[in-house]
């Protein structure tokens, strides 16, 4: 499992009062020149890149989480495999541009139905998902195409 980066702990003070700053406090490092950050409690995605040793965030984006039978994982993480669509076994549904994290998790865009033409679950900034982060499908591709495999993830 690609789980825990960093062989301490982070401090999570500034969490959910200064993202910017808890990034580049925390000295957080990526192989990449890029970052990605979830809120749960915000639904949030942040994306920062790297300018010398500081961390500027580019893009926030609304995300759907985990609902509470089935949460989001916490952790720090890094950018697996992707997939241009993918669907669960059974599903009616499928989700386009999915970036894994670990496991069953990714992140992925907005709900379609098997052909991916039309619309399925288009809600954002709630907790609703099985546990990936859902985000709009422009910026599902933005990761997809542009942050590579390695790239660190952080939740909480």
């Amino acid at each position: 499992m690609r789980n825990i980066k960093s062989n301490r702990q982070l401090d999570y003070s500034k969490f959910d009062t200064d993202m910017t700053a808890f990034v580049n406090d925390n000295n957080i490092k990526s192989p990449s020149d890029y970052l990605i950050v979830t809120s749960i409690k915000e639904r949030i995605t942040y994306i920062f890149e790297k300018e010398g040793e500081m961390w500027v965030l580019i893009y926030r984006w609304s995300c759907t989480v985990g609902k509470p039978s089935t949460p989001t994982i916490k952790g720090v993480f890094a950018v697996g495999v992707k997939y241009p669509a993918i669907t669960s076994e059974g599903s009616k549904v499928s989700a386009k541009y999915a970036t894994n994290i670990v496991g069953e998790y990714f992140y992925h865009s907005i709900l379609y139905d098997l052909t991916g033409t039309y619309i399925y679950d288009g809600r954002l900034g709630v907790a609703i998902s099985h546990g990936c982060i859902r985000l709009d499908t422009n910026n599902a591709r933005w990761i997809f195409n542009s942050v590579p495999e390695g790239t660190t993830i952080v939740i909480n």
